[in-house]
């Protein structure tokens, strides 16, 4: 757990420097001005605890705190901050929803807030405000924090996922250019298999990477997990399409693939072991770091994915949602925190500093820096733009987080790819627990 202190925000300011992020005295004074003019005034003697994932970008965590160390300083709140394994982030927020206390704010995955509709502080004023000072939130991130007419949380941002993968060996397998649509990348990844340069996708229970790429199959196919109205309707013919084709990709993957967590693709592709997968701009930044992996930096790619038969963008991103609970006792303390986050003298640096490991959801950061200062970064800007909300066609709610959340989907693919189930009975299986959730 951090505990910040002014000192720790002026001697951390190098580092953040370096990622072009107002840091040391300039952020202080911003900090305070701001906190003088807030809609949100910290209580007296306010102490906020903060849960966050863990970061998989060095500089977006220097960004992040100094920002909470500038907002304690300001404010006088304080401020103590842990961070949690993206598996560990959900079920250490439920533990805080069910006994009240713990945390009084979550920054999570997917469509967190709406697993605890009736234990969190209500944003609306926060949303309305932000939204209307930068440009509107993307589609995806409004319906997953809202209910109804309420803002149950507010989407900080989407870690973005795009296709990452070594030139050198999708040139050699015959693609100069990244495919487009699902059956060109089946071609590359038989292509990459052949040329013992292998793809692979996880199987396993990895929160962000398995959901998020099985999604993409599974909606690209026009297959869906319920209805506009939640009926459940995964049992169909688009659904075994979407199996069929699934297997057909995870026989070209890497061994392991099956039992992989959300930071074994990272892993394989930095060993050279792994030339295609789907994942944030994390590999890529830890290569550019690395000086001894120069070449793999150089000949590291990202790509949009590829379109499926239903012809349009089908991606589950990250969303990345914060909540505060209505149990904290101190409620402006925790609006004017999330509030202060997404000002632009903050977020614009606190994206530059993440280095596209962070896709803006307020429309207004289109034009951040981040997404010209090297031009792998762009594809990542789409990432908000072009995602579907966790729920896909049915409503957001407490029932599509949870059906993310149990990986309902993600163990129907991994029980057929690997021989588990045949595919009927990997749908049934599927079907029968969606309609637990869903009754």
């Amino acid at each position: 757990m951090h505990d910040f202190t002014r000192r720790s925000l002026l001697q951390g300011g190098t580092a953040l420097a370096a990622a072009g992020a107002l840091t040391g005295p300039a952020l202080f004074d911003f900090a305070r001005a701001w906190a003088q003019a807030s809609p949100w005034k910290a209580e007296p003697g306010a102490k906020l605890t903060v849960m966050r994932w863990k970061r998989f970008v060095p500089a977006e965590d220097e960004a992040f705190n100094a920002m909470v160390a500038a907002f304690k300083a300001a404010t006088g709140t304080e401020m103590n901050v842990f961070s949690e394994s993206f598996e560990d982030v959900q079920p250490k927020a439920s533990v805080a929803a069910n006994t009240g206390s713990g945390i009084d704010l979550a920054w999570g995955l997917h469509t967190l807030p709406q697993l605890f509709p009736t234990k969190v502080l209500k944003m609306n004023d926060v949303a309305d405000y932000l939204g209307k000072k930068y440009g509107g939130w993307t589609d995806a991130a409004q319906k997953t924090c809202m209910l109804g007419n309420d803002w149950l949380g507010i989407p900080v941002a989407t870690i973005g996922g795009a296709f990452t993968y070594r030139k050198s060996a999708t040139d050699k397998a015959g693609f100069k250019e990244f495919p487009k649509d699902f059956p060109g990348f089946l071609e590359l990844c038989k292509a990459l298999k052949a040329n013992n340069t292998p793809a692979g996708f996880a199987l396993g229970h990895a929160t962000g990477d398995a959901n998020g790429w099985l999604h993409w199959v599974l909606w690209g196919h026009n297959a869906w997990t319920v209805d506009k109205d939640d009926k459940v309707i995964i049992n169909s013919p688009e659904t075994m399409k979407a199996l069929e084709y699934c297997k057909a990709l995870s026989e070209t993957f890497i061994p392991g693939a099956a039992s992989w967590n959300d930071s074994s693709n990272n892993k394989a592709f930095l060993a050279g072991e792994l030339y295609c997968t789907a994942n944030g701009i994390s590999i890529y930044v830890a290569a550019k770091d690395d000086p001894s992996k120069k070449e793999l930096a150089e000949d590291t790619y990202h790509a949009l994915a590829p379109i499926g038969p239903i012809g349009k963008p089908t991606e589950l991103q990250l969303a990345s949602p914060i909540l505060a609970f209505n149990f904290t006792k101190y409620p402006n303390a925790a609006k004017a925190f999330i509030a202060f986050m997404l000002e632009k003298e903050n977020f614009d640096k606190w994206l530059s500093g993440a280095r596209g490991y962070l896709t803006h959801t307020l429309n207004a950061y289109d034009s951040s820096p981040v997404w010209t200062a090297d031009p792998k970064n762009e594809p990542y800007s789409h990432c908000s733009k072009r995602a579907l909300p966790a729920s896909g066609i049915g409503k957001v709610g407490e029932k599509a987080a949870t059906a993310i959340a149990d990986f309902i989907v993600v163990d129907m693919f991994a029980n057929y790819c690997t021989g588990a189930k045949d595919a009927k009975s990997a749908m049934a299986e599927a079907e029968r627990q969606l309609k637990r959730i869903y009754r």
